[in-house]
């Protein structure tokens, strides 16, 4: 009989537009109530009761509060509110004993009652006072909280570092693209199509740099976002000052605690990315290659004088000539070539990096460490190319540009000089190395 008395009041006391408990309820000529904002909406759009569609007459619309329903339906509100309050205040109750929630398990990471510290299932465990634990584990937050926010800042100052890295690469590529321009243009027609694909080259090798570099800005923004996100999480706990509520949102939410256990700083492990940004001697003596490809038109200058007297070792049936530049390079990228004819033995390059020929084998060596080639090509003569800035010693063949090997040693110091050792015959030499020099 109460349930169905309180349903028969409940309906009695619900807006038929809106289906909640009256709020400021008026009551229709034709007798039905309504919330006064539900009922002012619906007459602007039809002048009729919603309920039994009797007509509304214009005078009609000036709405009388209905005290008596109002004064109930405040009534029936409050009595709501008061059962949600006691439904607040069981939340604090062991859900087991129905005792007040006092202590925390340390071995169990929950909250607890009397009863329950007693119990089998608590046996052996340890326990500490709500208030204690909770400052315990704030504190343990809180230097997790530091440690994240010294990770953001080491995030954003390596991301700013490879933005930078990133538009001074865009710059770099921007002035070589406009270096290939306007040497191009000197050549006319004829070289278009080679400006187009040395252009080609160096917009893949500016996509790979850039690729890279956005990977890894990518990688550092992911980590910057993740951290993020974990903090405002961690900070939205923190800011519970009920202790209850404080500790049973923190065990409550499983993967915060998971994501705590898994941190792990990243700011020291993210490195900024630069790849080099080069195009090798077409960099530096972008003409003159080119012009080696138009039927030789520059014919190059010999520089016989560029190197010193070589130096000779006897032996019962060859002889061994070696020579050093007496010009030494010390900044800068530089390109000379050396006619090593068919000779079966030679060396050129720097005196501690060289590329050597020997019995139709290619070698290089660096310091002492030897690296054999797959090479198979018959160069008559080598061009080398030194980057002086980027440390790099390229081998060509210089009647058609084939690439033969690039020496990347980060240990080799300027100054340099140029290197070359060959053997002949005992007797005259008519067939002596030339050496030709060009400058960048």
């Amino acid at each position: 009989v109460d349930t169905r008395m309180f349903t028969l009041l409940m309906l009695n006391l619900t807006c038929s537009i809106c289906l909640t408990i009256f709020t400021d309820p008026v009551m229709l000529p034709c007798g039905h109530s309504f919330c006064r904002e539900c009922i002012s909406l619906s007459l602007s759009k039809l002048c009729q009761c919603p309920h039994c569609r009797a007509a509304v007459p214009k005078e009609g619309k000036c709405l009388l509060t209905n005290h008596i329903l109002k004064s109930l339906a405040e009534k029936e509100a409050e009595k709501l509110r008061g059962k949600h309050r006691d439904e607040e205040v069981d939340d604090r109750l062991c859900p087991e004993h129905e005792e007040k929630l006092k202590l925390f398990c340390i071995t169990d990471q929950q909250l607890a009652c009397i009863i329950c510290r007693d119990g089998e299932k608590h046996e052996g465990h340890k326990f500490k006072p709500i208030k204690e634990a909770a400052a315990s584990v704030r504190r343990e937050l809180e230097t997790f909280v530091e440690q994240v926010s010294d990770d953001i800042c080491a995030v954003e100052s390596i991301g700013s570092k490879q933005r930078e890295e990133i538009t001074k690469t865009k710059e770099k590529s921007q002035q070589l693209m406009t270096q290939i321009c306007r040497q191009f243009e000197e050549m006319h027609q004829f070289l278009r199509k080679r400006e187009d694909e040395i252009k080609k080259d160096l917009k893949d090798k500016e996509e790979e740099a850039m690729e890279k570099m956005s990977e890894t800005l990518n990688a550092m923004e992911t980590a910057l976002s993740e951290n993020r996100e974990l903090e405002g999480k961690v900070t939205s706990v923190l800011k519970i000052t009920d202790y209850e509520r404080f500790l049973k949102s923190w065990t409550e939410e499983n993967s915060m605690k998971t994501a705590k256990r898994s941190f792990k700083p990243r700011g020291g492990n993210l490195k900024v990315v630069n790849p080099p940004l080069s195009l090798g001697p077409h960099e530096s003596h972008l003409q003159f290659f080119m012009w080696q490809e138009m039927l030789q038109v520059i014919q190059p200058r010999a520089e016989d004088n560029r190197h010193s007297c070589p130096s000779y070792t006897e032996d019962t049936s060859v002889r061994y000539a070696s020579a050093y530049s007496t010009n030494q390079f010390t900044s800068g990228q530089h390109y000379w070539e050396i006619e090593v004819g068919k000779r079966d033995y030679w060396k050129v390059g720097l005196q501690k990096y060289y590329l050597s020929y020997n019995e139709q084998k290619y070698v290089t060596s660096s310091q002492n460490k030897v690296t054999n080639l797959t090479f198979t090509g018959r160069p008559q003569k080598i061009g080398i190319y030194l980057d002086c800035m980027s440390k790099e010693l390229s081998f060509y063949d210089a009647e058609n540009m084939t690439h033969i090997h690039t020496m990347r040693e980060g240990c080799l110091s300027v100054p340099v000089k140029a290197y070359f050792e060959y053997k002949f015959s005992k007797g005259a030499d008519h067939n002596p190395l030339r050496v030709c020099l060009w400058n960048s």
